[in-house]
This record gives structure tokens, C-alpha cells and sequence, in this order.
């Protein structure tokens, strides 16, 4: 008796046609700087332009989106979880000052539907495009027995390049500097766990109507990441603005005042005021339902703010002016400092990084 590979679980007809469909939305993200098309085995980006920097560093970031991904399993809705996927990793290109150049993407799977999967690619896709990321290469890997026939991971690498004295950092920061929130559009793709306790604990289903959220709960839920990287870019191109941003920060896992703590120079200190804000129903619905402040969920969820900026004081006016302009609410939520103080109750550093100390400071609007 044989015994063959579909017999195992694994359909390779199954992944040839979800190579197909998704073919026509990742080419759509590449310009001429990429070689070879789609199915080779390894993506090809010419990089001749760096040979115009002076000295270019390449940066390079890799995520994944979280348990967020079991709710639009939940919903078998799979079109905006890749915008996601592209918001945790090329978002954080941009944090240095670099810009993205591209990107590929990993989906491991229980069973290969071919159109589930171009629904995934499809929206990374869209979302490489919006950041003019290049999606040169991707992996879909079938596991039986390890995953559910309708279960799914999604993770992500990408690249970038930047100047080496256009490197954003700590090293720029001064006392003085204003720290600037850029506002989220909801969860984006951290504290997903909390979040499906929660829902279990009360009994709610991702399907039922929350007139509190005001819709279907999963829906709420699966809002995609907002991309920060083209206005952020277009920010720094600036030749007068752009120099006085001095550090951008990622508000992912971790929430604002660790990942803040990441890029200000060891021994600065920043205290955020929280009534410069108010945090959307979203959070305060779910931190009801759990019976939890909002306040305990400061290390968890972004509450509202997806990127700080962190800049010099004269460009303050300008850096909110034109984020403005490309639709994302900006405002001022505190100042760096490097006076003397004890740093009790602040956070300091994080991910191995000894940076900074930030702590939030008073009530919510």
C-alpha cells in the first residue's frame, strides 16, 4: 500500500493555486528595483541607489500580529490581517529614520485554502503598497497535525536603509523636547489575550452585537493597524521640519510608557499627561467588562496612541500641522527632561534596552 503527501495532510495543488491568486496583488508592489517576480526562492532587490549614500545602514525588523489572528478565524474574515502584519514590522523600520525597501511575509497553516491565503497576501499587499514596501518573496507552509485544518500563523521581515547621520535615536534627544502622541485607530495587534479573556469571562461571542462598540464585536476588534511610515516619511523629508524629529517610538507590546523609555537617553525622564487624551470605547468597554482600570491596562493596550514623536520644541507646531493634513490626530502629551529626580513608580528601559524613564501622570479625558 502507498501512502502519498495529500493522504499526509499536505496539498501542494492547494499552494501552487494560492500562489496564483495572490500573484497579481504582490506584483502590484513592485517597481523596478525588483528582480525575478514572484516564486523564485529568494526575492532580488537591486540596491545600486545606496551606492549614493554616504554611509547607509541597513535596518531590518521581523513580528508577527498575535492571537488577533483567532478572531478573524473566528470570523472568516482574513483580508485585513495583513495590514496588520505590515504595521508591526515595517512600522518599525521607520522608528529609526529608515526607509523600508522590502518586505517578506510567513504563513504557516493547518490546510492550504488557497483563497483564505490570497485573502491574507492580498491585504499585506495593500498595505506594502501604502508604505512602498516591496513584497518580494513569501513562504505558506502547510503543518496537519500541528495546527487546525482552519488555523493559521502570519509573521513578517522586512528592510529598510537609512543615512547613518539621519539615524533617528536617543542620541538626539535633549531636555527640552516635546513628546508628540500620534493617536492609534484601535487595538492594532497587542493585547489580543486580554482581550479574548475578557470576552470569555463575560460570555461574548465574536459574532454578537455590542451596542456599546457599536457593532459586531469581532468586526470592532479586527479594525487594522493604522500605518504610521508614509507620513512619517514625508515628515522627516521635510528639510525644515524634518530635523527636529528627533525619536519616533512604536507604541506595540510593552504599552506607551515602556516603549517611549526605549528611545530617551539614560538618565532623561518624561512624565505623559493623561488628560491630553481621551481613550476611544474600545478600550473602555473591554476594561469594564473585565473590571480592570483602564490605568492597569497602560502595559498592555496602546490606549489611543500608536507612535510618539519625540521633537524639538521649535517644530512642534509643524510636526501636528502636517500629520494633521494626512489625517492622523496628533498632540502634545509631555516633555523630556534630564533634571535629577528619583524615578520611583516611572518605567525604565525595556526589551534590554536601558533607556529613559516615563510615567503617566493624572486622569484620562
Amino acid at each position: 500500500m502507498t501512502t502519498s503527501y495529500r493522504e499526509a495532510g499536505v496539498d501542494t495543488a492547494a499552494g501552487d493555486l494560492a500562489v496564483e491568486l495572490m500573484k497579481s496583488a504582490v506584483q502590484k508592489t513592485h517597481g523596478p528595483e525588483v528582480l525575478g517576480g514572484v516564486g523564485g526562492f529568494a526575492g532580488l532587490f537591486d540596491v545600486s541607489f545606496l551606492k549614493a549614500y554616504r554611509r547607509p545602514l541597513l535596518a531590518t525588523s521581523t513580528d508577527g500580529v498575535g492571537t488577533k489572528v483567532a478572531i478573524a478565524q473566528a470570523l472568516d474574515k482574513h483580508d485585513t490581517i495583513g495590514q496588520d502584519l505590515v504595521g508591526m514590522v515595517v512600522d518599525d523600520i521607520v522608528v529609526v529614520g529608515a526607509k523600508p525597501l522590502f518586505m517578506t511575509d510567513y504563513i504557516a497553516c493547518g490546510r492550504v485554502v488557497p483563497e483564505r491565503i490570497a485573502d491574507i497576501v492580498a491585504g499585506i499587499a495593500r498595505a506594502c503598497a501604502e508604505t512602498r514596501t516591496a513584497l518580494v518573496g513569501g513562504e505558506t507552509a502547510e503543518h496537519p497535525g500541528l495546527l487546525g485544518p482552519d488555523d493559521y500563523d502570519v509573521a513578517g521581515a522586512a528592510v529598510g536603509a537609512v543615512e547613518a547621520d539621519a539615524q533617528l535615536g536617543p542620541h538626539l534627544v535633549k531636555d527640552g523636547d516635546v513628546v508628540i502622541a500620534i493617536g492609534s485607530s484601535g487595538l492594532h495587534s497587542n493585547g489580543f489575550s486580554l482581550v479574548r479573556h475578557i470576552l470569555t469571562k463575560n460570555g461574548i461571542g465574536y459574532t454578537d452585537r455590542s451596542d456599546a462598540l457599536g457593532g459586531v464585536v469581532g468586526e470592532v476588534l479586527l479594525e487594522p493597524t493604522r500605518l504610521y511610515t508614509a507620513p512619517l516619511l514625508r515628515l522627516l523629508s521635510d528639510p525644515v521640519v524634518g530635523t527636529g524629529v528627533h525619536a519616533l517610538s512604536h507604541i506595540t507590546g510593552g504599552g506607551i510608557a515602556a516603549n517611549l523609555a526605549r528611545v530617551l537617553p539614560i538618565g532623561s525622564w518624561a512624565e505623559l499627561d493623561r488628560s491630553s487624551w481621551s481613550p476611544a470605547p474600545v478600550f473602555r468597554v473591554l476594561a469594564d467588562l473585565g473590571g480592570i482600570k483602564l490605568t492597569e491596562t497602560e502595559g498592555t493596550w496602546n490606549l489611543g496612541i500608536g507612535m510618539i514623536a519625540v521633537v524639538a520644541p521649535h517644530a512642534v507646531d509643524a510636526v501636528i500641522e502636517k500629520l494633521g493634513v494626512d489625517g492622523f490626530p496628533a498632540w502634545v502629551t509631555g516633555t523630556v527632561q534630564t533634571s535629577a529626580r528619583s524615578f520611583e513608580g516611572f518605567e525604565q528601559g525595556a526589551k534590554g534596552v536601558n533607556g529613559g524613564a516615563v510615567r503617566l501622570v493624572g486622569a484620562y479625558a
